[in-house]
């Protein structure tokens, strides 16, 4: 090969690096800011969701033709992983806006469509994702919330738990059965909006971190929605929730590398600069290997992220293994980074007073939702085993 010819195989395009550049400079001066904030009050960090709908990072993922962005799948994970990297409840918002409208993007109408993404697109509504249940969470299919059709309206009853963004999302893709004799056969996907008669909220869970993203419960108590509102045709439900799970899980792997990787930058900064037996701790080999192994682990994790992003964009064949395989692995390397920033820190780690404890507990359920990693164990060993 000669010289002067670029050699670009494995390196992010200019404008993959220039979408980062773009979002960390957001995020530095409206995101971050806010973030300690929203973990200590628990509210939903609207001064961030400003910012990121200014700059049209709120839902990257919406085609140009119903007035988004146009970001491929690479370029959302990249503005996730720098939004998580400041606040991961803020990343929330992109994140959940695209699980919520990929329903919408792989099976529904082109009215469907354009009715609903638009307004998500313009920064106007958010859209949120109702898969799971009390008593259907790794075993979604065992759901009971119930549609039933009625003339030109279908009528929903249940309820659904574990509903991020609920109650601030205008929007929800909402899985009900409509044949219980088909158990995942007989399940079907609709958009109910917050403003439909019926619809309404549990109190907010008290959760362990992502405070600033609100998970409620959604009761649906006789919501009568007409019937162009089912996504795709009846029974073909649950096939489009496992479809967007392959996609949406290289987002929570994106969520996770961002949030290691914040607090691995926090914690070599705190290493060059604390000083203890008359020298900075980052000179002593016992921090410097803690620190080599946080940075080997989140390179592989995010080069993972990204191969899984690019076969989500293309849509390979082998997404199924590539998502549950980017999401375990993403996720698991980020409980260990930001346990080991912690640790960095030692009892200044401890305290609120410092990002990586909130990082560490926002880590964890990156390893529980969509899909919990032992879930993707079973997903990835099924992929290998067909083959």
């Amino acid at each position: 090969m000669a010289a002067e010819e670029p050699f670009d195989v494995y390196r992010l395009p200019e404008e993959h690096e220039a979408i980062r550049a773009a979002v960390r400079e957001v995020c530095a001066a409206k995101v971050a800011p806010g973030a300690a904030a929203a973990d200590e009050t628990g509210e939903f960090p609207q001064a961030s969701y400003e910012a990121l709908r200014a700059a049209d990072f709120h839902a990257p993922h919406v085609p140009v033709e119903y007035g988004g962005a146009g970001a491929d799948a690479l370029a959302t994970a990249i503005v996730i992983e720098e939004v998580a990297r400041a606040c991961a409840s803020s990343s929330l918002i992109p994140a959940v806006n695209k699980l919520g409208t990929m329903p919408l993007l792989l099976a529904g109408s082109e009215e469907l469509k354009r009715r609903y993404l638009t307004p998500v697109a313009a920064g106007e509504a958010m859209f949120s994702y109702c898969l799971s249940e009390p008593e259907a969470g790794s075993d979604a299919a065992s759901m009971t919330t119930r549609a039933v059709r009625d003339g030109d309206h279908w009528v929903l009853n249940g309820v659904k738990r574990w509903i991020t963004n609920a109650g601030v999302s205008e929007y929800y893709t909402v899985f009900a059965v409509t044949d219980p004799a088909a158990r995942s056969r007989g399940i079907s996907a609709f958009v109910v909006e917050k403003s439909d008669p019926g619809v309404s909220f549990g109190a907010p869970e008290k959760k362990l971190g992502i405070k600033g993203s609100p998970t409620r419960e959604v009761y649906l108590d006789n919501v009568r929605i007409p019937a162009d509102r089912i996504i795709g045709e009846p029974g073909t439900g649950f096939g489009t929730a496992m479809r967007t799970l392959d996609h949406t899980r290289v987002t929570i792997a994106a969520q996770a590398v961002g949030i290691a990787q914040g607090a691995l930058d926090y914690a070599k900064a705190y290493a060059a600069e604390r000083r203890q037996f008359g020298k900075a701790i980052a000179e002593f080999q016992g921090i410097q290997f803690m620190l080599a192994d946080m940075g080997m682990k989140l390179e592989a994790a995010r080069q993972l992220t990204y191969a899984a992003a690019g076969k989500s964009e293309r849509g390979d064949a082998d997404l199924t293994y590539f998502g549950a395989a980017a999401k375990c692995f993403a996720s698991d390397a980020a409980m260990a980074i930001t346990t080991d920033a912690v640790q960095i820190l030692g009892g200044y780690g401890y305290t609120r007073d410092y990002p990586v404890e909130r990082m560490m507990r926002d880590a964890k359920i990156t390893q529980i939702y969509e899909g919990t990693n032992q879930v993707q164990r079973i997903v990835m060993a099924r992929q290998l085993l067909k083959d």
